[in-house]
């Protein structure tokens, strides 16, 4: 059988692989294009997919009809043409809880950098800008009392509310399919922590961030098309909010230009699941998920039944 990983996973992820058959990891250290994707599955029995990666019925054709199973390395699968898939035959498995704790510890510490100026204090020191202390220099936001709302209120917004809890702050929440107009309204903070579907895509738009508190912040750690990145550069540039802090992006890689100029947001590239023992657990699930399917068994994380 052939396996074929789209991009660079953890040596002990194929390791794992290697003992189901041939194992072909793209060399290439970006995202591929359609037409490379489509090249390099070709005869594949499995593939591991990343989150950049388009796995859609023109792939799956392109593997062939042996493709069985592909094992996305994420949480998310909006990447994913599930039903396309499902029609070949295919199983699609994601990467579930893994990934819990370190996205809520990236999202508290984004809100953290942000209302307490971390990064733009980092900034003006290796600016090497004069500065001196003094009872009203770079003043932030404590967090004590404040509330914070969660809009997607699964594993990980969960684990969000229990780190914003032990900060002294009072949690409230809304499903992911419309933010509330309470919520945004008594939020001081508004964390999304809702999947990318049809219904989530700029579900913060300019009528969201205007009824938002003009103090307050916005942070997303879940997909960057959640957010309508333009929108948000008007809000903070017309001080209709206090900042965000944003891991994900509409056009990933690209960032709203705008947003690159602001001192009141702070940017981190993708980094919610970037710790060596959370990426690793993340490719050894999918190995685990691929070796389930190939071996005649049930996935461990299958996105549909």
């Amino acid at each position: 059988m052939r396996i074929v990983v789209t991009r660079r996973v953890p040596e002990a992820a194929l390791v794992e692989l290697r003992a189901l058959g041939e194992v072909v990891v793209s060399d290439a250290d970006r995202p591929l294009t359609q037409e490379e994707l489509q090249e390099a599955v070709a005869g594949a029995s499995a593939i591991v997919s990343m989150l950049h990666d388009r796995i859609d019925g023109a792939v799956a054709d392109a593997a062939g009809p042996q493709l069985r199973v592909v094992a996305n390395v994420a949480v998310g699968y909006d990447n994913i043409d599930v039903p396309a898939l499902v029609e070949r035959g295919v199983v699609v498995t994601n990467t579930p809880d893994v990934l819990t704790d370190a996205t809520a510890d990236l999202t508290f510490g984004l809100l953290l950098a942000l209302t307490r100026r971390i990064a733009e204090g980092d900034r003006l020191l290796r600016a090497r800008k004069p500065w001196s202390f003094h009872l009203g220099f770079m003043l932030g936001s404590g967090l004590q009392g404040k509330t914070l709302g969660i809009i997607g209120p699964g594993q990980i917004g969960k684990a969000v509310a229990r780190r914003a809890e032990a900060f002294g702050m009072r949690v409230v929440y809304s499903g992911r399919s419309q933010p509330k107009e309470d919520l945004l309204r008594v939020a001081d903070v508004v964390s999304l922590h809702c999947p990318l579907t049809p219904e989530t895509r700029h579900l913060i738009d300019a009528k969201a961030l205007s009824a938002m508190k003009h103090t307050a912040f916005l942070i997303n750690t879940t997909r960057g098309p959640v957010v309508d990145e333009s929108a948000l550069a008007d809000a903070l540039l017309a001080n209709e909010i206090a900042g965000a802090g944003l891991d994900v992006f509409e056009r990933e890689p690209e960032v709203e230009p705008r947003l690159l100029e602001l001192n009141n947001v702070v940017l981190t590239p993708h980094l919610g699941s970037a710790t060596v023992e959370t990426r690793t657990e993340m490719a050894l699930l999918a190995a685990r998920n691929v070796a389930a399917v190939l071996n005649g068994g049930e996935p461990v994380n299958p996105v549909h039944r």
